[in-house]
C-alpha cells in the first residue's frame, strides 16, 4: 500500500531547512516553492491593527501559501509562519551575531511562546488551519556560555526566529520544553498528517 496518494501534489511554501526536514522524515513526497513576502512590514500592520500572535503567524502563512497557489492552483499548498512572543514582545530572526546576543540576553531566564501555524489552500481557498504554541524556558545561563555558544552557532543564529536550533547545540539554551518537537521547529506535523488522513492523502 502506498504512504501517500499521487494527486493533489503536495508544496511547501517555505524556504525553512527544518521544515522540509520534518516533512522529508514523516515520509511525505512533496516540492518546495518558496514565497518571498515583506514579512515585517506585515507584522508591524497587524500590530498597529491589533491582531493577534495567532492571527498574524495564520495570515503571514497564508500570503505565503497564496503567493505560490495562484501559480500552481491544482496543487495542495502547505503554507507555515512562527512568531516568537515574550510577554508582549514579538520577535524577529536576528540580523546578526551581535543582535543575536541581544535577543538572547532578553530570553534568557524567561518563558517564550512559538506561535507556529500551519494551512492548506487549493484552487485559492484554504480548507484546512492550526496553531500550535510550545512554550519554552531557557536557563538563566551564564555571559561565559552564552559566547561560548554563539561562536559555535554563529552561522546559524540568524536563520531562526529564536537565534537557537532546538535540533542541535541550542538545546542547552533551555530548562524545559513544552510542546511537539516538529512544531518547535516551525510545522506542527500531527495536526498536518491528521489532515492528510482525513482528506484520503495519506491512508487512515
Amino acid at each position: 500500500m502506498m504512504l501517500q496518494s499521487a494527486e493533489p501534489r503536495l508544496v511547501l511554501a517555505s524556504a525553512s531547512s527544518a521544515r522540509h526536514a520534518v516533512l522529508t522524515a514523516a515520509g511525505l513526497r512533496f516540492e518546495v516553492k518558496a514565497a518571498a513576502i515583506d514579512e515585517a512590514e506585515i507584522k508591524r500592520s497587524a500590530r498597529a491593527d491589533g491582531m493577534s500572535a495567532e492571527d498574524t503567524a495564520l495570515l503571514l502563512a497564508e500570503l505565503k501559501a497564496t503567493r505560490i497557489a495562484t501559480r500552481d492552483p491544482d496543487a495542495l499548498v502547505i503554507g507555515c509562519d512562527q512568531l516568537l512572543v515574550c510577554g508582549d514582545v514579538w520577535f524577529d530572526k536576528p540580523t546578526g551575531v551581535a543582535g543575536a546576543r541581544e535577543q538572547l540576553v532578553a530570553l534568557r531566564g524567561k518563558t517564550h511562546t512559538l506561535v507556529t501555524a500551519v494551512l492548506c489552500l487549493r484552487q485559492g481557498q484554504r480548507i484546512w488551519h492550526n496553531v500550535a504554541k510550545p512554550r519554552l524556558r531557557m536557563r538563566p545561563f551564564s555571559d561565559a556560555f552564552l559566547d561560548a555558544y554563539l561562536a559555535a552557532e554563529a552561522d546559524h543564529v540568524t536563520s531562526t526566529v529564536g537565534a537557537y536550533r532546538l535540533e542541535g547545540p541550542g538545546v542547552q539554551l533551555f530548562d524545559t520544553v513544552e510542546g511537539e518537537h516538529a512544531a518547535i521547529l516551525g510545522l506542527p506535523l500531527l495536526s498536518l498528517l491528521g489532515f492528510l488522513r482525513q482528506h484520503g492523502i495519506l491512508p487512515a
